[in-house]
Order: C-alpha cells, then sequence, then structure tokens
C-alpha cells in the first residue's frame, strides 16, 4: 500500500448470506484490495453485509455489470443484493478496519497472519506473516487454500517450484517455508505477475519472512521460461486456457491449476483433454476448485 494515499473507498454489499462467494467473486475481477465479511449480529442463513475495499472507486456502470455477472454465474437472481452503499477511509481509518477484522487463516500446517498477532507455531506448522498495509492476498480466499493444500500435499525440498500469478507471494513462500534452511539440496523457486505493484508487494512479504532466495520477475510464463519440478497456476479459466500448452510444458512434475469456478469445471477437463490428459485430480473448496495434474514428460 502507498503510504502517501490519502483516501480509500469501501464498498459495504448488502445481501443475502448465500450469496457471499458470488459477490466476492465480483469485488477481486474489480481489483478490490481486499474483502471481509459483517454478520450483523444475525444468523449465517440471513443478510450478511460484504465489504470491499478499493485504491480507485470503480466505474458505476462497471460495477453494476461485474456484479449482475458473478450473480448470474453464481445462479442467483439480481434481487439477492438488497443494498450498495460507498464511503470513504483515511489511512488510519484503513489500517484500523483491517486490525478490527483480519484474523490468522489456518490452512493445513500453514498459518496465514497479520503481523500485529502473538504465533507460535506448533510441530510441524509454518507461519507466512503478512503485512497490514498489503491488504489483498490474504490467505483467506478459497483458491489460495486450495494451492497451500496442495502444496503441502506434494510438495518437497528438493523440488524446484514456480508460482504463476503470484499475487502476494502466499505460495511461493509457503513453498520456501517448506524447504526451510536446513535441507542442502533445495530446489529453485521462482514467482511472477505481470502487476508490477503485486511483484513489489510480493518481495516485500518475503523480506518480512526472512526469505531472500524467491526470484521474483514482472510478466507471466513464456517459451524462454526454464521447466520447474512443482508449478502454480492460481489465476483464472480464461487466463490459464491460452497458457495451458505452456504450464503443461513447464511442468516437470506436477502441475496445480486454480482460480475455477465449480461451474467450469467442464470447461477445464475439456481443454486438458485437447492434450490427451484424463489422469488429473479435483479438489473442491466451496464455490471454487483446483486442479491437480501429475505430468509425465
Amino acid at each position: 500500500m502507498n503510504d502517501k494515499q490519502e483516501i480509500w473507498h469501501v464498498v459495504e454489499i448488502q445481501a443475502r448470506a448465500e450469496a457471499e462467494e458470488a459477490i466476492q467473486f465480483a469485488l477481486n475481477e474489480l481489483d478490490a484490495l481486499g474483502t471481509e465479511i459483517n454478520t450483523l449480529g444475525q444468523k449465517r442463513t440471513e443478510m450478511i453485509t460484504i465489504i470491499g475495499y478499493f485504491k480507485e472507486k470503480p466505474d458505476e456502470e462497471r460495477f453494476r455489470d461485474q456484479l449482475n455477472e458473478a450473480l448470474r454465474i453464481y445462479d442467483f437472481a439480481p434481487d439477492t443484493v438488497k443494498t450498495t452503499a460507498w464511503r470513504r477511509l483515511g489511512n488510519v481509518d484503513w489500517l484500523y478496519e483491517w486490525k478490527k477484522h483480519w484474523k490468522p487463516t489456518k490452512v493445513g500446517k500453514f498459518i496465514i497472519a497479520p503481523t500485529w498477532f502473538e504465533i507460535e507455531a506448533g510441530a510441524g506448522e509454518f507461519v507466512i506473516w503478512i503485512d497490514p498495509a498489503m491488504a489483498f492476498g490474504t490467505g483467506t480466499h478459497a483458491t489460495t487454500q486450495l494451492c497451500l493444500k496442495a502444496i503441502e500435499d506434494g510438495y518437497r525440498p528438493e523440488m524446484s517450484f514456480l508460482d504463476v500469478g503470484t499475487g502476494t507471494g502466499i505460495l511461493a513462500i509457503g513453498a520456501a517455508k517448506i524447504q526451510g534452511t536446513e535441507h542442502a539440496a533445495r530446489g529453485k523457486i521462482s514467482a511472477c505477475d505481470t502487476d508490477r505493484d503485486s511483484v513489489r508487494i510480493a518481495a516485500e512479504n518475503a523480506e518480512l519472512n526472512e526469505i531472500c532466495d524467491i526470484e521474483f520477475s514482472v510478466g507471466s510464463i513464456s517459451a524462454e521460461t526454464p521447466e520447474f519440478d512443482f508449478v502454480c497456476a492460481n489465476l483464472t479459466i480464461d487466463v490459464i486456457t491460452p497458457l495451458l500448452p505452456l504450464l503443461i510444458e513447464k511442468a516437470r512434475r506436477v502441475l496445480i491449476l486454480s482460480g475455477i469456478l465449480k461451474q467450469q469445471e467442464d470447461s477445464i477437463i475439456a481443454e486438458l483433454k485437447k492434450f490427451q490428459i484424463a489422469d488429473f485430480q479435483i479438489e473442491t473448496e466451496g464455490e471454487w476448485i483446483s486442479v491437480q495434474l501429475k505430468i509425465e514428460n
């Protein structure tokens, strides 16, 4: 987050609780820095308020179109959303709001935590520290959690690792945490993103976790990208599809695809069949899936 930023734009969307994932998806597509849920003191089966934070307020027409499209994808009627209200926050208010709402998230043996918490990791657990000023990509989203679970299950310290679309760097940092410093044979870890600010924030997060050997770069996977044992691509299906030939080519042993909605499962399977790939594993978290491929090059 830019310390010189004086005003942040906040949208509060009151909706039925079952539409939570759809609305968070819309806010993420609109490049929200972060989201949070306020249950308004009611039961989770009733109304909730989904709050999104933005550096710049999205165009009203684009905001409405994206929200309606997300509701359509998740099979909700537009009137599932009851009210939408915008307000503004200053820097101090922003940090206060995040400290009030953001708590550590446990994903398997990983704990994603803000820096103001005191956490003592248990045996075999790894804490991934995230600065509160780096609001987006806090590890709470289902797609990030699906990838972390895949890393926990399948990544080993000697394997090289590539994180395509790194965001705040959580997946690459997770792999580096598994490597630790005690293993003599540690694979190379690289991470890339087309957004320059994301790469900067990811590098700052790595430094915050005292990790200095992740190779961060601005850009995407290309023909010049070397092969890696373990490749994670936590993107969206419209980005994954054109990259799929390269992702398959550059993954020596394991390829994880995420950022895919359950409704898009048939679409990603159809794409994999074009490459004669029928051996894969699908994991589900809420409305999202990940696809794990064991590559035999």
